[in-house]
């Protein structure tokens, strides 16, 4: 039976606000996700293995048909009509696994744990290579007709692995099967570092090599932005740091810490060492041909044809280091700003001694950041070089990776990512420029002034209509530093707010009318985490990274139109606009 929204009064704009904050209604959101936990493990269940179902689940499903979300792959030579795969990407459920732990948490319910431990053991049992790759990620996904793993391209298994920014559960999987979980994160390090000796890291890794840590290798130390096949994006970065950091806190590996360590510190090196600010990439994509003259063909932005900033921008800037790397315009920003900084935060604190280098270099970047990029009474943040230089205004002269011809780079908002990335480093380091960005984003989202300190001058607006789950989680590590009830008090009225706005025929969507609802949503997840928060328990909950992850694949279009898209792309289909613009992946 699908959940039914309860009726939250005293939600954004209410005047009784606080008069409707008690427990009647922290019990009706804490049964809504129990009662849509129910239904994503109801709808997206293995309907097509009667006799003996797989504990796998479909990512998405039609809120109004039921129907699992199907990845619909162009003709090619094996499969002459194309193919149709049910989308189950495990990697793209790891938010989900965390909900799925903390409802049996919270609730003494078994039943939601033990769902997503018999998940982690079926893909150890039946989806891990040799080297202990996972059939997961960026570019492969398990089709739930067959069971069987299918690539980007066709259907067949024979795309690359790819992380990022997914952050699997590794506690639960690690409390699932030790031994597969070390070789996992061991095969993923070995199949996405080409070259130990300098870290040459890319995004993409190969499946089939040797199982097993190769931690004895020397290191080179090189300097930044040497040429490389492979392209060091901080997002694919992110996973492998996430994971070397967890297999040296689950097994005491210090040969993972030690690398993880090197891995981290290249990204370091590679910031502007005047400005502190950056990097995204330490490396530069090797230039293997020469690009075409042709703007308007569909490899004119690939980096074979070498750093695709330094082709597209660098002409304009004369006397700038002008790459990949050194490009901070809003993508990048977040992923090193929010994501890295988030991750990074809560590895190092939790690795004790071992991690206070990681968290002071965090900090340091974190801050050049602000000083250099926000523009504070506005909440908005500067697209720039990381030299410093304000590419406000700029217009590009022709088409590249960055934009099409005539594209305005202008200053972007600092989405509520900001505020909790900035608000939870402030809490570990006590630097006031970083709560400087955290105040900042909080005025600019309705939330009120947060304080001149945590705790200190409060004058929150309980009256917002503020739905935004990164600022519940933010108020919430505010209310766990300083235990001040008025951050209690907002984080239930962002809760209520959640449940009018985003929760929808069962499902929490962007829109009423959304078609297919992503199942490892993280909007459950914060109201979970301020049940824990109300409860006094918020060790219930596991530590919120904001992980996502992503897949993107070749899909096949009504009119036998053929692109290459994100999974963002079907999540963002409504009925009012049921053709929505894809979105390339990178």
């Amino acid at each position: 039976m699908a959940a039914v929204r309860p009726a939250f009064a005293g939600q954004g704009g209410g005047a009784s606000a606080q008069a409707h904050t008690g427990s009647d209604q922290d019990a009706a959101r804490l049964q809504l996700v129990k009662d849509y936990a129910d239904t994503v493990l109801k709808d997206a269940a293995d309907r097509y293995h009667f006799e003996n179902p797989s504990p796998l689940l479909a990512g998405g499903i039609n809120v109004y048909t039921k129907e699992q979300l199907k990845w619909i792959f162009p003709e090619s030579v094996d499969f002459p009509d194309g193919r149709e795969a049910v989308w189950s990407d495990f990697a793209v459920q790891q938010n989900l696994m965390r909900v799925l732990a903390a409802l049996s948490n919270l609730t003494g319910d078994p039943k939601y744990r033990d769902s997503a431990k018999a998940q982690y053991a079926y893909y150890f049992a039946h989806h891990q290579d040799k080297s202990g790759l996972l059939q997961w990620g960026g570019h492969r996904f398990v089709d739930l007709l067959t069971l069987s793993g299918v690539g980007m391209r066709d259907g067949l298994p024979d795309s690359p692995h790819e992380l990022k920014n997914a952050y699997p559960y590794y506690e639960l999987m690690y409390e699932v099967n030790p031994a597969a979980t070390a070789k996992f994160i061991t095969a993923f390090w070995n199949a996405h570092i080409y070259n130990w000796h300098t870290l040459e890291t890319s995004r993409h890794g190969q499946f089939g090599h040797e199982p097993g840590p190769h931690w004895d290798n020397t290191f080179d130390n090189p300097a930044p932005f040497f040429e490389t096949l492979g392209l060091s994006f901080l997002d694919a970065g992110n996973d492998l740091i996430y994971s070397g950091s967890m297999l040296y806190k689950l097994t005491g590996d210090k040969g993972a810490l030690l690398w993880t360590k090197r891995l981290a510190d290249q990204y370091v090196k590679a910031r502007n060492p005047q400005t502190k600010l950056g990097a995204y990439q330490f490396t530069q994509p090797r230039r293997q041909h020469d690009p075409p003259t042709d703007e308007t063909r569909n490899d004119y932005t690939f980096s074979e044809y070498g750093d695709r900033a330094k082709r597209q921008i660098g002409p304009d800037f004369p006397g700038h280091l002008v790459l990949e790397a050194t490009i901070l315009f809003n993508q990048q920003a977040t992923t090193i700003y929010c994501d890295n900084a988030l991750m990074q935060i809560q590895v190092a604190s939790s690795l004790g001694d071992a991690g206070k280098d990681m968290v002071e270099a965090t900090r340091v970047g974190m801050d050049a950041f602000v000083n250099y990029a926000l523009i504070p009474d506005k909440n908005l943040l500067r697209p720039m070089l990381t030299d410093g230089t304000d590419l406000s205004g700029y217009v590009l002269k022709g088409r590249g990776y960055y934009g099409p011809k005539g594209r305005v780079l202008d200053p972007y908002p600092a989405s509520p990512e900001f505020m909790l990335s900035y608000a939870r480093a402030f809490l570990v380091t006590g630097d006031p420029t970083l709560w400087k960005m955290a105040r900042s984003s909080a005025r600019a989202f309705g939330l009120g002034d947060i304080g001149e300190t945590p705790g200190k001058s409060i004058q929150l607006n309980l009256a917002t209509d503020n739905a935004n789950a990164h600022a519940l989680f933010s108020v919430l590590d505010l209310y766990q530093q300083t235990h001040a009830d008025e951050y209690l008090q907002l984080g239930r009225v962002i809760g209520n707010n959640i449940v009018k706005q985003y929760f929808h025929h069962g499902y929490f969507t962007p829109y009423e009318d959304t078609i297919f609802a992503n199942i490892n949503a993280i909007e459950p997840y914060a109201l979970l985490a301020l049940d824990a928060a109300i409860k006094g328990t918020p060790a219930k909950v596991p530590y919120f990274l904001n992980g996502f992850g992503f897949y993107a694949g070749f899909y096949r279009f009504g009119q036998g139109q053929t692109r290459e898209v994100s999974e963002d792309f079907l999540f963002r289909a409504r009925k009012s606009q049921p053709n929505p613009q894809p979105t390339p992946s990178q």
